[in-house]
């Protein structure tokens, strides 16, 4: 019965970590030649207005997040607002190490890593964690952006605990969601509480870069 706040959520593109399947949250690599093109595209279809007029772009405080929220940002003539809500998952001992190398440094804790969101890696944050502050920048984005549509750029774990939190449904969508890079999602907030979501990693703009 009223104006939903639309949040589209683009994941940034491909880094030289993501290149090597290596776990990648605080850490700073930026994008790669690959990676410019797909923030490139995606911000072209962006600025089409293929999921609304956008009103404010806003991206986690990272190198390959804000890189990628530039060319959108550059594309629709706004300017680029870091939200430390949106950055990625703290990794801690294992930034930069692959799913096996995790897994052989500890693997009791990785395995239980694997299944519950109240396991954080060795000195990094819990999904649990993440969510909450995630739910936190929701809240914000939906009051200060009511009834208008944005561009949020950021990682795997935020976008995927923003979609959690429209769809209402428990953890096991962290690990059973794919998220492919310089993918777009779009989730709608009501004033109610209420919330759809209309869109899950679309990749139409770079596919046939795969």
């Amino acid at each position: 019965m009223s104006t939903p706040t639309r949040i589209v959520l683009l994941r940034h593109g491909q880094t030289p970590l993501s290149v090597d399947r290596r776990y990648s949250g605080h850490g700073d690599p930026a994008l790669t030649d690959l990676g410019r093109r797909q923030a490139q595209r995606a911000a072209e279809r962006i600025a089409t207005g293929a999921f609304g007029s956008i009103d404010a772009v806003l991206s986690s405080p990272l190198t390959r997040t804000v890189e990628t929220a530039t060319a959108a940002a550059s594309a629709l003539s706004l300017d680029v607002e870091t939200h430390g809500g949106l950055i990625e998952t703290d990794f801690g001992a294992w930034e930069g190490l692959t799913f096996g190398d995790a897994a052989r440094r500890d693997p009791d804790l990785h395995a239980r890593w694997l299944s519950d969101i109240d396991v954080a890696a060795p000195g990094g944050e819990s999904f649990a964690a993440v969510g909450d502050r995630v739910a936190a920048a929701r809240a914000d984005l939906v009051g200060r952006f009511a009834g208008r549509t944005v561009l949020a750029v950021s990682h795997v774990t935020p976008i995927k605990s923003m979609l959690r939190d429209a769809l209402g449904v428990g953890p096991e969508l962290l690990f059973r969601l794919h998220l492919d890079l310089a993918s777009v999602s779009v989730v709608e907030f009501y004033p109610d509480g209420g919330a759809v979501v209309r869109l899950v990693n679309d990749t139409a703009h770079w596919s046939e870069d795969r």
